[in-house]
């Protein structure tokens, strides 16, 4: 964020001190099994990143398992950063998100302009989290998310559905 007072010293060649946010890459490895949904994806997520403190820092979601997720699944992960405490959750750019352009009434020529800006720019397609320098890499294997239900106000409280009558009991 730029106030008055940055901007009139950027016009007068003056520096301006620019604070860079922590980023937090999110290495998703494998694939969802079967049954499990974008809500048991983003419960398991939230809980590991709550843990993590992932507070006032950007997630990047990257790996060879973004491949693997539709464009409304990633948004739903995307979409709970306030749950998980960070400013902001994204995915890149890639194949998926040229075809939800494609399929959402975008014209041939505009998603053409976005690959090709995307692509020059070295930002088309998903980061292997060896290749970026994150603040910090946590690795998430799909595969090991499982259906499971929460309270509204408390997506911490994740329990899985294999647990709940064991836990109702209790």
């Amino acid at each position: 964020v730029v106030g008055g007072i940055e901007a009139e010293a950027a016009m007068l060649g003056q520096p301006i001190n620019v604070l860079t946010p922590d980023v937090v890459g999110v290495n998703l490895t494998g694939t969802l099994r079967p049954g499990v949904t974008a809500t048991d994806l983003v419960l398991h997520a939230t809980e590991m990143l709550r843990k993590a403190k992932v507070v006032g820092k950007f997630v990047e979601f990257c790996g060879e398992g973004v491949t693997h997720l539709s464009v409304p699944d990633r948004a739903t992960l995307a979409n709970m950063a306030p749950e998980y405490g960070a400013t902001i959750g994204y995915f890149p750019f890639d194949e998926q998100t040229s075809r939800y352009l494609r399929e959402t009434g975008r014209a041939e020529a505009e998603v053409a302009a976005a690959e090709a800006y995307f692509r020059a720019q070295g930002l088309f397609g998903t980061a292997n989290p060896r290749d970026i320098d994150y603040t910090e890499v946590l690795t998430l294997d799909l595969g090991t998310v499982v259906p499971c239900v929460a309270g509204p106000k408390r997506p911490q409280d994740r329990i899985p559905v294999d647990q709940l009558k064991q836990r109702f009991a209790s």
